[in-house]
């Protein structure tokens, strides 16, 4: 225990060096860390945590998605739902559905991997996202955009991954139960975050305690997920509702003063805490995977991934062109080249049963994807919004 103890605080050491350095180099902090990860394992430090979906649904994500859609203004929200909802399901489906044929028709990839690989991949990380807008200190309807789509595509996925993998395991057999299953999955979900995070402040509302009030708030994202996942709901959804009603209520007299103001302190630290660990785990991994023999599919499955972010954003977003919820043409591009993927990915990956076929392919090709994702896209996102003019201009 104390060497665990011990370990996490060299690692918060690494993540302050890396966070002070980045920003000297004017380089994203993400990108450091994956290079600070890797280069831990270079120099055998063996770091004790290895990533899995039980880490990553457990401990990171909860906390993580709640603190991004704590700030998010519900009215703003709400106008751009429809863009949003849009991207967000039909956009994983249609991205899902490139990303699987290419890899059947491509690679000759049996229908079952090809599909798991399509839907997992398909969403774009919060976690990567939103670290990165953050940094680069995007604002206004961009920021909203692309920080609330990838939350709730995130959850797309998620749910979408687990009937999958149902309807492969044979609990589902048609298109109409698969949806209805995927659809009360999220609806109750929704429902449940709701629930907690009302409870909660409703609790939180009989203290003049502010450290309270902040243990309340921790409490309903993680309760909110826990309790989802338990009744086999969307924990990342109830997450994202349960971040949008306390954000929301937050300057309402359920908290105090003294609450409000240490609120938005608490939860970015929470996230700087998780956002570090979690690339630099992925750092770590990632220097131990070899690609040798998968160069040309690991090519192809980059490609598909960047084809089908393409195909989510830019025909969905044209539904739109004529109406008041019309997207601007430089705001598309970020969208799609903005799509990160990260840890979600890897976590998916991560829980595939053994007996699946390409299973330790599968898990190979998403470290590229992601690799890819965080060097490429990371390191050309700022250059691409100010060469958009959408670094400080963005309405």
């Amino acid at each position: 225990m104390a060497s665990d103890l011990s370990q996490l605080g060299l690692l918060l050491f690494v993540s302050a060096l890396v966070a002070m350095l980045t920003r000297r180099l004017r380089m994203p902090y993400t990108v450091g860390l994956v290079l600070a990860g890797m280069g831990l394992y270079f120099f055998h430090f063996y770091i004790k945590w290895h990533l899995s979906k039980d880490l990553i649904f457990s401990v990171f994500l909860p906390p993580l998605v709640f603190e991004a859609a704590l700030f998010i203004s519900w009215r703003e929200f709400k106008k751009d739902l429809p863009v949003v909802a849009l991207l967000a399901s039909v956009g994983v489906l249609l991205a899902a559905t490139l990303t699987a044929a290419g890899m059947h028709y491509a690679l000759n990839w049996d229908w079952a991997s090809a599909v798991v690989f399509g839907v997992l991949i398909a969403a774009t990380d919060p976690v990567s996202v939103i670290a990165t807008f953050k940094e680069a200190r995007v604002h206004g309807r961009l920021r909203l955009l692309i920080e609330a789509e990838s939350l709730l595509n995130d959850g797309t996925a998620a749910v979408a991954f687990v009937a999958v993998l149902g309807a492969l395991a044979g609990g589902h057999q048609d298109f109409v139960s698969i949806g209805g299953a995927m659809l009360m999955t999220m609806v109750g979900g929704a429902l449940i975050g709701a629930v907690v995070a009302s409870g909660f402040l409703l609790l939180a509302g009989r203290t003049p305690d502010y450290l309270v009030e902040i243990t309340f708030t921790t409490l309903a994202a993680y309760g909110s997920f826990f309790v989802a996942e338990q009744f086999h709901m969307s924990g990342v959804l109830a997450a994202l509702t349960a971040g949008l009603v306390v954000g929301n209520f937050r300057s309402s007299a359920l908290i105090t003063d003294a609450g409000r103001h240490a609120l938005e302190p608490f939860w970015e630290y929470v996230a700087f805490i998780a956002n570090s660990l979690i690339f630099l785990l992925i750092g770590a991994q990632e220097a131990q995977q070899h690609f040798n023999g998968l160069w040309r599919p690991a090519v192809v499955a980059i490609l598909l991934v960047t084809l089908g972010r393409a195909a989510a954003i830019y025909p969905l977003c044209a539904v739109f062109s004529r109406s008041r919820l019309k997207v601007d043409s430089r705001h598309q591009h970020v969208l799609f080249w903005g799509g990160l993927r990260g840890a979600l990915a890897l976590a998916l990956a991560l829980a595939l049963p053994d007996d699946l076929p390409h299973h330790d392919a599968i898990i190979t090709l998403t470290f590229a994807v992601v690799a890819f994702s965080v060097f490429v896209h990371g390191l050309t996102i700022t250059p691409l919004l100010r060469w958009l003019g959408l670094l400080h201009s963005d309405p």
